[in-house]
């Protein structure tokens, strides 16, 4: 006994000391590939020398000789801190994730490849001006400097995941920079979803009035009414139900609700206390480790340039000069058009034109796959556009047999400019100049909010579709590809693109709200990302004559519901304070209690508060009990709720009330009924997830922001150390936007808001400060992972200088470029 003891304590022992020497061989192969910042480094490419100092939140400040130098220092310490993340980007934009991770991605590298946006990045290199030109080749010499380091001193692949997924980086080139100003087109794009959602939502609805309930328009100026989906295409089944594929974290395809939002909002010297003017902008994206954004400072021939970089860009996206700042939400502009296409029933290789049958455009694709056979695509295109797989958005169940759909949509062009615009808007020093420079936009359409040291304006960029005024579905819904009246006919003025120039009251913003109510085919978009922010927006900055920094920060960060404001009283009306009083542990008891929190509350989504919770518990409840019974298995794809919809069924506008009643139950339910029995289920809900102590509830246990990595994010073990979770206050119609994921089990993580926040005042430039939601460095290893996880979530800031002295002061290392 005492032998086969000693045995099984060496045994043990022996596999602990393994899987200590394990982690450790681990740790040490993963840890080589963490950049040394503090070195010289001898590359090809550069005139001179370049200097890459990290101030101490490890944000690159790039000083050279020549503009193309610094952009060669960009491109050097973009690879350095996020080459894993640049990767996977150009594997998703060119279709080729499953050669690294297998069938896993095969459907998304199909929809890239029928998509062929890296080929119109690459035909859209000629268009480029030269100044782009300089950029384009010197950012990409500099990423590729890194990438012979790396091979040369055996730096670990470059990155921990190489070495999981062992693949060779190809060296970068101009074309992939601009293909991911297109990569981030397709993750702001939302038009195409919303089409195949009101056609498929038109079928399911037994009265066609009730479409613009669920799907509503934004209050102002009506819509001239539609034809029904159905009368476009007959052959159709009346209800169109379907599944979608679970999202993989990978995809750069959004999720209804998650395509893009922001906040921008200026003063000009009217209207700020310091006498300069002040810009604020907080781009919104999904959430993940590492932050899309890469803090970065370029010091150009045209003055020094620091803010938001995404990897793989050679430009500042929002940031600021000594003479302007620029900050970008989504404009929402209806980029995007679906049509369905006819067959020729005699030849399927052909579909139906104006001008009679014609050939599809086709081109072979292969899709290489790890361990498994390769795959063939034929890619086809019509005049419209692509030919897109009916699984996309379940765009099957709403093509008639005999037909396909493909789409137009303006980040398809060849003859993209966006690149030469990002660059020539560093360079500007006015609004004026920015403006001009603005009309090279292209895709994604933004809103660009600016600010110079005495003017402040917003400019829609991107192009605008001009449409035929007897469109049949006014590019609302899919329509009949072979009509000339449906077709595009080209490219909106620039002129005519929405503008605000210094206004009246010396304050502008756009919290992705309705900029303009103008009447189709002049219209900008019928769908607009907001109608609730912009309330509490208006509300705050009214509610001071002058503005600062700091109240600018304070607005960013305010985390008080407008919409729970307006929408308690009225779905509460008939419930607050009524009924007997119930025995502890009841039903009827939680309900009161429930009730009672409710009413005393201000509406702050607070993240230590119980009450943001059931109000959001029961907002959710309450519309799947108002769809459910009309629109069955659809239901599934109204994730968020729609205060407009809320709003309209309590206020009985235009009969929507008929909502509240159930249609398969006898008796005829109120809209009182619907509210009690929501709160019920919410309070249900809650007990089996969060306990029974409504009193005890924090908003943030279910809050959580989700900045997970998105390859190894579910790794078990591996996603303690790479996943970043944060309680977090907020909410999804918030001014500190906190979009929920609505998927089930944990509807209300914050998958999705402001991964960037910069504040700008003119008459003290270096007092400006920015934070992004994760840190600088895609290493997981690196304490730079995830140093600025913390300040963000408190609501803190790092500054944002181009004082050069400042950024040397306790910098974590300068490395030092040296041409060979």
């Amino acid at each position: 006994m005492r032998l086969i003891f000693r045995w099984l304590l060496r045994i043990a022992t022996g596999l602990i000391l393994l899987i200590v020497a394990g982690i450790a061989l681990v740790y040490f192969l993963a840890s080589q590939s963490r950049p040394d910042y503090n070195r010289e480094v001898s590359v090809a490419g550069l005139t001179a020398p370049v200097e890459i100092v990290r101030d101490n939140a490890n944000v690159p400040h790039i000083f050279g000789q020549s503009d193309a130098d610094v952009y060669f220092g960009l491109g050097f310490a973009h690879a350095q801190d996020r080459l894993w993340q640049m990767t996977v980007m150009r594997r998703t934009v060119q279709g080729r994730l499953s050669e690294v991770f297998g069938d896993r991605t095969v459907g998304i590298d199909r929809l890239l490849r029928r998509l062929d946006l890296y080929r119109a990045a690459q035909l859209s290199v000629e268009v480029q001006d030269e100044e782009t030109m300089v950029a384009l080749r010197a950012y990409a010499a500099g990423v590729n400097a890194r990438l012979t380091q790396i091979n040369e001193e055996s730096l670990g692949r470059g990155a921990p995941e190489m070495f999981l997924f062992p693949t060779p980086m190809a060296p970068w080139h101009p074309a992939d920079s601009i293909a991911m100003i297109k990569l981030m087109a397709l993750q702001l794009s939302g038009h195409l979803e919303e089409e195949v959602l009101r056609a498929r939502t038109s079928l399911m609805l037994d009265d066609p009035d009730r479409l613009l309930d669920i799907l509503p328009d934004v209050p102002g100026t009506g819509i001239a009414a539609l034809p029904e989906y159905s009368g476009l295409f007959p052959g159709l089944p009346r209800y169109a139900s379907g599944t979608r594929p679970a999202a993989d974290p990978v995809s750069p395809v959004p999720e209804r609700g998650l395509a893009g939002a922001s906040n921008a909002w200026a003063a000009d010297p009217t209207r700020s206390a310091s006498g300069g003017t002040l810009l604020a902008n907080d781009p919104h994206l999904g959430f993940s480790a590492p932050s899309t954004w890469y803090l970065a400072r370029l010091e150009l021939s045209a003055g020094g340039v620091i803010g938001g970089t995404i990897p793989g860009v050679p430009a500042i996206m929002t940031g600021r000069s000594d003479y302007l700042g620029w900050g970008i939400t989504s404009s929402y502009v209806d980029d995007q058009d679906l049509y369905i296409e006819q067959l020729n029933p005699d030849d399927p290789e052909q579909y139906l034109t104006p001008d009679g049958y014609k050939p599809f455009e086709n081109r072979p694709s292969i899709i290489q796959i790890k361990n498994a056979a390769p795959i063939t695509l034929t890619l086809r295109w019509t005049e419209n556009g692509p030919v897109l797989p009916g699984s996309l958005y379940n765009l099957g169940t709403i093509t008639p047999p005999g037909h396909v759909a493909s789409l137009a949509w303006t980040a398809l062009s060849p003859n993209d400019t966006t690149m030469s615009a990002a660059i020539a808007l560093m360079s500007a020093k006015t609004v004026a100049q920015a403006i001009e420079a603005g009309e090279r936009y292209i895709a994604p359409a933004q809103n660009l909010t600016l600010a110079d040291r005495e003017t402040v304006a917003m400019q829609t960029v991107g192009a605008i579709p001009r449409r035929d005024a007897r469109h049949q579905s006014q590019g609302r819904m899919p329509s009949q590809g072979w009509r000339p009246e449906n077709r595009w006919q080209g490219r909106m003025p620039y002129q005519t693109n929405p503008s605000f120039l210094s206004p009246t009251g010396g304050l502008l913003g756009n919290t992705n709200n309705k900029t303009v109510d103008r009447p189709f085919p002049n219209h900008v978009s019928h769908s607009w990302g907001d109608t609730q922010r912009v309330n509490r927006w208006e509300r705050l900055m009214q509610s001071r004559q002058v503005h600062t920094r700091d109240s600018f920060i304070e607005v960013q960060l305010d985390p008080v519901s407008f919409t729970a404001r307006s929408l308690l009283p009225l779905i509460g009306a008939d419930l607050w304070f009524t009924g007997e009083a119930a025995p502890e542990g009841t039903p009827e008891r939680q309900r009161q209690i429930a009730l009672s929190l409710l009413a005393d509350w201000n509406g702050e989504m607070n993240e230590h508060l119980p009450e943001p919770l059931i109000y959001a518990a029961w907002l959710r409840a309450l519309q799947q009990r108002l769809i459910k019974d009309e629109l069955g298995p659809l239901a599934d794809e109204f994730k968020h709720v729609d205060p407009l919809f809320i709003e309209r069924v309590f206020r009985d506008v235009d009969g929507a009330s008929v909502w509240c009643d159930v249609s398969q139950s006898a008796p005829v339910e109120s809209c009182t009924d619907m509210a009690r029995l929501a709160l019920d289920d919410a309070l249900v809900w809650i007990a089996e997830t969060h306990g029974t102590a409504l009193e005890s509830l924090r908003w943030g246990d279910a809050h959580q922001a989700t900045h997970d990595h998105p390859i190894l994010g579910k790794v078990p073990v591996l996603r303690y150390f790479v996943n970043i979770r944060q309680s977090t206050s907020g909410g999804d119609n918030t001014l500190q936007r906190g979009r929920t994921s609505g998927e089930d089990p944990a509807p209300f993580q914050n998958v999705h808001g402001a991964g960037f926040r910069g504040v700008y005042d003119f008459a003290d430039p270096d007092s400006s400060v920015f934070v992004i939601s994760t840190g600088q460095s895609g290493h997981f290893l690196s304490r730079h992972y995830d140093d600025q996880a913390q300040l963000w979530r408190r609501g803190e800031y790092i500054p944002m200088s181009l004082d050069t002295d400042l950024a040397r002061a306790a910098s974590v290392g300068v490395t030092t470029l040296i041409p060979q």
